[in-house]
């Protein structure tokens, strides 16, 4: 039998390493995509007191968690500094 689709989403904070590259700093998962969006907004406002993180990105995937099957992600929304290669899907 298989498994139903799930959906994840996920907000990924970047920050600029000592040689100026973006890194994604882990993703944090969330449990809806409002919420995913509300925290990668938040993230971007904390950069006031947390200059590390210089932008970030909501995302969600879905897919099939029991064959490891999961769909491109699906950006949300993007604050910030974020890689040139990551396109916004409206």
């Amino acid at each position: 039998m298989a498994m139903p689709r799930v959906t994840h989403y996920l907000v990924v904070p970047f920050a600029r390493d000592l040689h100026g590259e973006l890194l994604g700093l882990g993703p944090e998962e969330a449990p809806d995509a409002a919420t995913a969006n509300f925290r990668a907004f938040n993230m971007m406002r904390r950069t006031r007191r947390v200059p590390r993180v210089v932008g970030t990105i909501a995302y969600a995937r879905s897919g099939d968690p029991a064959t490891g099957a999961f769909d491109d992600a699906v950006i949300l929304a993007r604050y910030g500094e974020t890689p040139g290669a990551v396109k916004a899907i409206k």
